[in-house]
């Protein structure tokens, strides 16, 4: 167990912010410690994520929360758009059942708790930044734990003590090379 569990965000526009938190993960397996991750807007089963295999099969409690990603609701028909849209509303129910259901993994034993791709949600509108500083403010002094996602806002980045913005100099993605099966997910 953690002495003092301290909060780390991995954000901005490069690419390495959920692998930084899996090496995150790996470190604290290999000193015994308990993981908890939580994701949004990760459907395994739709995108085959390679690394949830591995972290399962490494004793880590996988949870997956508000599996459409906000990419696609703005590729959506127009009907569909913006906040007012039932996916809209959808999307947000699903995150804020995240939030109660993150309530209640920091009254279990964890030694690290992931929270991949809650920025997102900040982000896209689904969540609001008071419901998740408020959430981190219940997070157990001996509990550690980690943000990813694009665009943390300046009061998250405040409230944590560890923040490394992932800059992208340069990306295959720039000269049409697509998501690669082990490499981007």
């Amino acid at each position: 167990m953690l002495k003092q569990g301290l909060i780390q965000i991995y954000t901005g526009d490069g690419k390495g912010k959920t692998t930084a938190a899996i090496g995150q993960v790996v470190r604290a397996l290999g000193h015994n410690l308990k993981v908890c991750w939580i994701s949004f807007f990760k459907d395994p089963e739709k995108w085959g994520y390679g690394e949830f295999a591995i972290l399962r099969k490494w004793g880590v409690d996988i949870y997956h929360f508000a599996l459409q990603h906000p990419y696609f609701c703005e590729k959506s028909s127009p009907s569909s758009r913006g906040r007012q849209s039932a996916l809209f509303k959808k999307i947000r129910q699903e995150c804020l059942k995240a939030l109660g259901f993150i309530s209640e993994i920091f009254k279990k034993d964890y030694d690290i708790v992931v929270l991949d791709e809650i920025n997102i949600a900040l982000r896209d509108g689904f969540l609001k930044e008071d419901e998740i500083l408020f959430l981190l403010k219940e997070k157990p002094g001996s509990t550690e734990v980690i943000l990813t996602g694009r665009a943390a806002t300046k009061k998250l980045c405040q409230k944590a003590s560890l923040v490394t913005e992932m800059t992208n100099l340069k990306h295959p993605f720039d000269k049409g090379i697509k998501s690669r099966k082990g490499i981007e997910y």
